[in-house]
């Protein structure tokens, strides 16, 4: 029986990591995640979830789609047992990227966890918010 997909949101600052970067590297591992929602939602992704890529402070905006490809593990930047890290790939980009203030702009993602919780950078979102933001960058699944 094959399982359902659930859909992310994580968010990177550009000049610390860009999307291009996870492109020329062929994925890395999401670490440093310091907020237990955050870190709750790391430990719920499974294999082959995806998550859409955002760029925080500088430009606020999604550039693309990430894959989940390994499932949460001990955070190896700390020895603190409560931290985990999992492993993403990129999995496909967007034609156009997705400002915050278009999402803002568009009322079917009014409830997006983007919006409601701005500060939080790992965060679930709906099969249906994530259809929209992919239709909007340009982006057939």
């Amino acid at each position: 029986m094959k399982r359902s997909i659930n859909y992310w949101l994580i968010k990177s600052e550009p000049d610390v990591y860009p999307w291009e970067q996870l492109v020329s590297e062929g994925g890395t591992f999401w670490d440093g995640v310091r907020n237990y929602q955050a870190r709750n939602n790391l430990q719920a992704m499974r294999v082959g979830d995806k998550a859409l890529y955002y760029h925080s402070n500088t430009g606020k905006e999604v550039v693309g789609i990430t894959e989940i490809s390994r499932e949460a593990y001990q955070d190896p930047t700390t020895d603190q047992t409560a931290w985990v890290a999992v492993d993403v790939k990129p999995y496909k980009p967007f034609k156009k990227p997705v400002t915050l203030d278009t999402i803002k702009a568009t009322p079917e993602l009014a409830s997006l966890a983007l919006i409601k919780q701005s500060q939080l950078s790992v965060m679930a979102i709906t099969q249906e918010e994530f259809s929209v933001i992919c239709r909007m960058g340009g982006v057939k699944l």
